[in-house]
């Protein structure tokens, strides 16, 4: 009963794995003993009498994986070595057919490196970077369909506890088959027999090198990952705050193309927001709408969003046909203009600074165009009545329109806003009542009455003020 309890029972060799590591400077496989305080790797011979040294790893997935990632970081001149993951049992056997393939090469022993190279934070940094460019860059900006649905591996998909037919009812499968990812979060279970996990993530299908299709799993991370090279793009500390604060990187730049590395893609860069993946985008894809909610676009206007640069618009009009003003940018994920309420006055600060540098009064107010005399009056600071305005529904409307010149900033109201101003000054009837009731002057006439003055009142109303008013004044002096 004993033997049998201790076949079924893994022992502490079992549950773990030893590190080998080849030296590419030596072309030496040895075993991992640890690291000094110096960075510098300490390794043993794969031998049995050394067995007691081999630093040994725990097998479990993300346990490994933060370790590596922890110690790979520490390491010093890390790209000097590549690391192979063993079972401790077979670390011997393993590392002596793994010193043969160094010595002399054949494609099995190839395969048996491969099969347990581990790899390096940057190698799996670069992979989801590919898989990311691959998504965005061969994606068609048609409506057509990129793959179809016998091209799928449904077999996988069921075990991701993905049929065809919940896509289908999620409405995932025909954003799939276009070659976009899908909109929203996806709950995926994947059930390995020996291990089960269930995640949130966004997916979508690529082609592989064999020209297979594969479902990529693109799950949450904590935050971008902007301290590794993106396609040959070093992120500088601007850029890494605009993704991190936005979203969008906000320029244009030249990444490497995975397919031919002598060439360079003109592209945007932004953040999932769901995943946190970096995603990019080749310019030539950037497509802008000639009218954002019934603000009708520039040249000027469309060439800021082209080079993914936010853009501070006034005067659009939402569904319930009220006006708003909001910061706008391309996106390299959405594939659209997306508005940024949150940053729209640091944007429109910038923006304004920006005009104001380069700039006077705009000669045009809601693609109405100022006559010489209007403009010159606007210029200046003056209210300006503008007619034959047009609303997103095609209907005229008209309004005044001021200009401050110190914010670069154009006014609007429905109604003469001087007009207001002086509808709000006291008429002349009401001066005494403004002077004495709000601003504590004195009127000779009602100096000596208690009460608050009525509307034009200039003297006393009534017998009771009329007393209070003749009264002679109460002495303040002290009795002796």
């Amino acid at each position: 009963m004993s033997e049998q309890i201790s076949e079924k029972t893994e022992s502490p060799e079992q549950l773990s794995e030893i590190l080998l590591v080849l030296d590419k400077e030596k072309m030496k496989i040895m075993a991992v003993k640890g690291i000094d305080e110096n960075g510098k790797l300490e390794t043993v011979e794969p031998s049995k009498k050394n067995q007691n040294q081999f630093m040994r790893v725990d097998k479990q997935g993300d346990l490994f994986s933060n370790f590596f990632s922890n110690f790979f970081s520490q390491l010093k001149n890390p790209t000097n070595f590549s690391f192979f993951k063993i079972p401790a049992p077979l670390t011997i056997k393993l590392a002596k057919e793994m010193q043969k393939q160094v010595d002399q090469p054949t494609p099995e022993g190839d395969k048996l490196m491969k099969q347990h190279e581990v790899k390096t934070p940057e190698e799996n940094h670069r992979q989801e970077n590919k898989n990311n460019m691959e998504t965005t860059q061969n994606t068609p900006d048609t409506s057509e369909f990129k793959y179809k649905p016998e091209q799928i591996d449904w077999e996988t998909m069921n075990n991701l506890g993905l049929s065809k037919e919940k896509l289908e009812k999620m409405n995932l499968l025909d954003p799939l088959l276009k070659g976009y990812k899908t909109n929203e979060l996806v709950p995926v279970s994947l059930n390995l027999g020996t291990a089960v996990t269930r995640m949130d993530a966004r997916l979508s299908l690529q082609s592989n090198d064999d020209g297979q299709v594969v479902v990529a799993i693109h799950g949450i991370r904590k935050e971008p990952n902007l301290n590794f090279e993106f396609f040959g793009h070093s992120f500088s500390q601007a850029d890494k705050n605009n993704l991190l604060e936005t979203g969008n990187m906000g320029r244009v730049v030249n990444l490497v193309n995975i397919k031919n590395p002598n060439e360079t893609i003109p592209s945007i860069i932004s953040v999932d927001r769901l995943t946190n993946e970096l995603v990019a985008l080749r310019t030539e894809f950037i497509k802008i709408p000639d009218e954002l909610k019934g603000v009708k676009l520039n040249d000027e206007q469309k060439q800021t969003l082209m080079e993914g640069k936010p853009l501070y618009l006034e005067g659009m009009t939402s569904k319930k046909g009220t006006q708003f003003n909001a910061t706008v940018q391309f996106n390299a994920d959405k594939r659209f203009v997306e508005f940024q309420f949150d940053r729209s006055n640091t944007n429109k600060q910038t923006q304004d600074n920006q005009q104001n540098q380069s700039q006077e009064a705009p000669k045009t107010f809601r693609g109405k165009e100022l006559d010489k005399e209007q403009y010159q009056k606007f210029k200046d600071g003056l209210t300006v009545y503008v007619s034959g305005l047009v609303d997103k529904k095609g209907k005229e409307y008209n309004g005044y329109i001021t200009f401050n010149k110190q914010t670069n900033k154009t006014d609007f109201s429905f109604q003469n806003p001087d007009k207001i101003k002086e509808q709000a000054k006291p008429v002349e009837a009401h001066k005494t009542q403004t002077a004495v009731n709000s601003e504590g002057k004195t009127n000779e006439a009602t100096k000596n009455i208690k009460e608050p003055l009525e509307s034009g009142q200039t003297n006393p109303n009534n017998r009771k003020q009329q007393e209070e008013q003749e009264a002679p004044a109460k002495s303040k002096g002290r009795k002796m």
